[in-house]
């Protein structure tokens, strides 16, 4: 069980939220991931201090690919501060069961700063008025994909894939998803606010997806959010992703 260190100094209770995600190795352990999908819910209900939360199963490669990755699944959730979500994220029964089956897991904090759109029908994040964030920035797109539009959508994710694989500066990727094909979510965490900008304007593959978006109507709903990183605890793919920044634990 992965030590999640102690929460910053802070003045008044701020919203945290946290992304956890697990490798399993091959075999039962992947079933009983699979299962959790379903069999987790009532248990996660029952976590003290947990407001919004999802349970999401990963894509292959980059993470950005309808091919799902059954050795990868991930917990977002919401909390009342970071101590709670420290807490509850290494102590509460239902992810304890995660941290006993994974062979890997990683935890990573953050501070929302900017959210605009709807998860479910609800606006899951609560910014604060830090509106020039120094160090690492984490961003979350999540989307509900018009069936009619699905096989479009799909034809335009490898490129931006291979970009962001590419990209010297994202310290973390991946694609997760709630529903497999139709309800999506990108996330990636960068050095800061001026490497993420250069990504999202530059005139490429992911500039042009979000103008096709636009243009076609792709979603039926959206949620775009950005994020102070607090700190992490575990390790993926044997280190922190946070290492080399003043972030990490």
């Amino acid at each position: 069980m992965p030590s999640c260190g102690r929460a910053s100094q802070r003045s008044r209770a701020i919203q945290t939220v946290s992304l956890s995600v697990f490798q399993f190795p091959k075999g039962v352990s992947r079933l009983w991931a699979f299962a959790m999908m379903g069999l987790a819910r009532p248990r996660m209900r029952r976590v003290e201090g947990l407001g919004f939360w999802k349970l999401c199963g990963s894509g292959t490669g980059e993470g950005f690919t309808p091919v799902p990755n059954t050795g990868v699944y991930s917990i977002l959730a919401t909390w009342p501060d970071e101590a709670t979500a420290r807490t509850q994220t290494a102590s509460a029964p239902v992810f304890r069961s995660y941290h006993n089956r994974a062979s890997e897991a990683w935890t990573v904090f953050l501070e929302p700063i900017s959210a605009r759109g709807q998860w479910s029908g609800q606006h899951p994040f609560t910014p604060t008025e830090d509106a020039a964030p120094r160090g690492p920035i984490a961003a979350l797109t999540r989307a509900t994909v018009r069936p009619l539009t699905a096989l479009r959508f799909w034809r335009r994710v490898p490129d931006i894939s291979s970009v962001i694989g590419t990209d010297g500066n994202v310290l973390f990727k991946i694609g997760i998803g709630e529903v497999p094909l139709v309800q999506q979510i990108t996330f990636s965490i960068w050095p800061d606010t001026a490497s993420m900008a250069r990504f999202a304007r530059a005139d490429g593959p992911h500039a042009r997806a979000i103008r096709a978006v636009r243009d076609g109507n792709w979603f039926s709903e959206e949620l775009y959010a950005r994020f102070r990183v607090l700190g992490d605890c575990g390790t993926w793919q044997g280190n922190s992703p946070l290492a080399d920044t003043e972030q990490t634990r």
